[in-house]
């Protein structure tokens, strides 16, 4: 009988998992999973706190809904009727010392018609007729490997980029514009460029797959996030899960692998699928061919702080769901969700609760925050939410989470380094697969994804 054992209980390892249990029914070969993670609980950086009235979420709040692959494993896991969507509302940028809506009709701030641009107020008349150049240029040589933000000045006008869509861009990749691909951002765009002759013509014309006719493109679930978690973990009968486990090394046999433990035990298994950040990974195969590549790759950090008030959510001053942050402005925050207005199951009784997100994109900022205690960077908050939102009050509920190097950061090579590193892995060490956010996208739809062709991936090898 064949073993496998997953490395990392997160969302890519359950999805994995469940995966391998579904598709191994399919096959006359019995085979045992095992699911190795080094903490109490399973998830990730997917965890769902209570804190009084409020709900909060320690990492990601939500799942974009249009992701490939992520509505059929809601439906096989029966959690339609858990789903909650997003509250619509627009979203701004604090553009001059003040909120500024991020125009409607836009894929992260990208316009999707030229009423959509003409309606900003980000951007200038000047910068307005400079983005119609969109509409009359060919691309002749930006390929997926191109810098994003290279791409995007060259077609839009750099002051659409700065103003409108790096903030946006910015916050959900964790990084500068030009130092991130097409590939591993938005490569749609290029194709859409190539084959409309303009990006928001290409937006436009495939509006349906951004756009849900409600506007609802993200989903929880009443009881948070760990609800997915806790319903993949109920749904792997087959498996046998060693939680407060830590896997220290893997050692290569004639035969298959042994996974050392740091309990002193160890597991013989023929597959390994390393669902952990590329640093772990590195220090489990501890091989220094590969440590060329590991090398190459990187981590941000990020500090989330939730502040519950005593306040009725009423007192927001405009109808939105947050807002975010440019460079070189007067707050110190990277942006603010107003998430008791964008997921009203948060908090029972529509009192106010904001998070804030202080990220890596200022290195010397951010070390200054990252040795504060709670107290100081509580008060840094509550000051940035005076000056965006003259809103003033003592918390009820506080919630500090640090994130250290824990936020996987793509850059220009990454999608090159990915692809010589699991080149080299697949020769020095056959049946090992490198699976997760810190290789293959960020997003909760991502990593269900990537958990899903892993799965298929090794049921084809175990059927060969």
């Amino acid at each position: 009988m064949k073993t496998v054992v997953v490395i990392g209980g997160g969302i890519t390892g359950l999805s994995t998992m469940y995966y391998l249990q579904k598709y191994t029914g399919t096959t006359n070969k019995k085979i045992q999973l095992i699911l190795i993670e080094a903490n109490e609980h399973l998830g990730g950086k997917i965890r769902t706190i209570r804190s009084g009235e409020f709900i909060l979420e320690s990492g990601a709040d939500s799942i974009v809904a249009r992701k490939e692959g992520v509505t059929s494993l809601l439906k096989e896991l029966k959690l339609h009727d858990e789903i909650v969507n997003n509250a619509t509302g627009r979203s701004f940028i604090y553009h001059h010392n003040c909120l500024t809506a991020i125009p409607e009709e836009t894929i992260f701030g990208i316009p999707m018609s030229p009423e959509a641009l003409f309606g900003s107020e980000l951007i200038s008349s000047k910068g307005k007729m400079t983005a119609l150049k969109d509409f009359f240029t060919t691309n002749t040589e930006f390929t997926k490997d191109s810098s994003v933000g290279l791409f995007l000045e060259e077609f839009l006008g750099k002051e659409i980029v700065e103003n409108q869509i790096a903030p946006v861009l910015s916050g959900v990749y964790s990084g500068r514009l030009n130092e991130l691909t097409l590939a591993t951002t938005l490569p749609y765009l290029l194709d859409y460029k190539n084959q409309y002759g303009s990006i928001m013509k290409g937006l436009a014309e495939n509006k349906e797959k951004f756009q849900s006719g409600n506007k609802k493109k993200f989903i929880s679930f009443q009881n948070g996030l760990s609800t997915i978690i806790d319903r993949l973990e109920e749904h792997l009968s087959d498996i046998q899960i060693l939680k407060n486990t830590k896997a220290t090394k893997i050692k290569q046999t004639k035969q298959n692998y042994t996974i050392e433990l740091a309990n002193g035990e160890s597991i013989e298994t023929d597959y390994i699928v390393l669902s952990t950040p590329h640093n772990v990974a590195q220090s489990l195969l501890q091989n220094k061919k590969l440590d060329t590549h590991f090398n190459q790759l990187f981590n941000s950090s990020l500090i989330s702080i939730y502040l519950g008030f005593d306040l009725p959510d009423s007192q927001l001053p405009a109808d939105g769901t947050g807002f975010i942050v440019p460079e070189h402005s007067d707050l110190i925050c990277n942006a603010c969700t107003w998430t008791s207005r964008k997921w009203t199951h948060t908090s029972k009784q529509n009192h106010l609760l904001l998070r804030l997100f202080y990220k890596k994109t200022n290195e010397e900022t951010f070390n200054y925050l990252n040795r504060l205690t709670k107290e100081e960077l509580v008060e840094i908050a509550l000051k940035d939410i005076e000056k965006s939102l003259n809103i003033k009050g003592k918390p009820i509920t506080v919630e500090v989470t640090k994130w250290q190097d824990q936020m996987p950061k793509y850059h220009l090579q990454h999608r090159k380094i990915i692809q010589s590193l699991t080149e080299d892995l697949s020769v020095l060490y056959p049946n090992i697969l490198l699976a997760g956010c810190s290789y293959f996208g960020v997003g909760i739809g991502d990593c269900i994804e990537n958990g899903r062709k892993t799965a298929q991936q090794l049921i084809h090898q175990l059927t060969k």
